[in-house]
């Protein structure tokens, strides 16, 4: 199987997950609290070593002619991505489901166009870095390279299942039909392959720019994670199964990268 095909198999499989989760709002009627907090965990502790082993480290690693200023571009680019993702909270019109707050510019939307683009904020950067690895290995043109990028896809896929499950149930709450709910829970998730195409393109044409890019989506991931997934974990003080949940996203994203890469 040619380079090229695996490429595309990977940014496709990251938005198919994303359906697949959105899809049991088929089946469902809703999703327990507890659920819940499992699912924003897991996705939590996946995104958070996703940023660590398979964008930050390998930014580093690609500077290492800075020499002992190596940390320069995953450093600032790390920052950047965090930037990025405040300008577009302070822009686009969104509202987050666990703590009832909006953000953003003020719009006459509906409530449920709101929670939507919550989610689609959310699924830019994870887009961003699918493409920003696969166009570094399509770069480097080694199969060392385009398994890691692999590896991340695979990742970010496996999160993207309870993810969609986390938007389109509550969604259905919202617009109060199976069929909307489940349209918004895929179109949220239609901006990863889009945004991975972008950022494949820019890797693998700019190659000065690759570090800089990898830390940029590692940035705007962990922020996202920071703002908006690890305050909605905890619904009980006594309860740690969020927590946990995180634990076990970021160990199995580990171990992930680790026997991949």
């Amino acid at each position: 199987m040619s380079h090229t095909t695996m490429t595309v198999l990977g940014i496709c499989f990251i938005f198919l997950m994303t359906t697949l989760g959105a899809s049991l709002v088929f089946f469902f009627k809703n999703i327990s609290q507890k659920t819940n907090s499992i699912f924003l965990g897991f996705a939590s502790g996946i995104m958070i070593a996703a940023s660590i082993w398979s964008l930050l480290i390998p930014a580093m690693e690609q500077s290492a002619g800075w020499g002992k200023w190596s940390f320069v571009p995953a450093a600032i680019g790390f920052l950047l991505g965090g930037l990025f993702l405040v300008l577009i909270d302070k822009i686009v019109p969104h509202f987050h489901q666990g703590t009832q707050h909006e953000e953003g510019m003020h719009s006459s939307l509906k409530k449920s166009t709101k929670l939507f683009l919550a989610i689609t904020i959310h699924n830019i950067p994870e887009g961003l870095s699918v493409g920003f690895a696969f166009g570094a290995a399509a770069s480097l043109g080694t199969d060392a390279a385009l398994i890691s990028a692999l590896g991340l896809a695979l990742g970010i896929g496996i999160q993207n299942f309870p993810e969609g499950a986390a938007v389109s149930l509550p969604m259905k709450q919202a617009v109060g039909n199976s069929r909307k709910a489940f349209l918004f829970g895929m179109g949220s998730g239609a901006v990863e392959p889009v945004c991975a195409v972008l950022g494949f393109f820019l890797a693998s044409y700019i190659e000065v720019l690759q570090p800089w890019l990898l830390a940029f989506s590692a940035g705007a991931m962990i922020f996202v994670v920071a703002e908006d997934l690890i305050p909605d974990i905890k619904f009980d003080d006594d309860s740690h199964i969020g927590i946990w949940g995180l634990m076990f996203g970021f160990v199995l994203m580990m171990i992930l990268d680790v026997a991949l890469g």
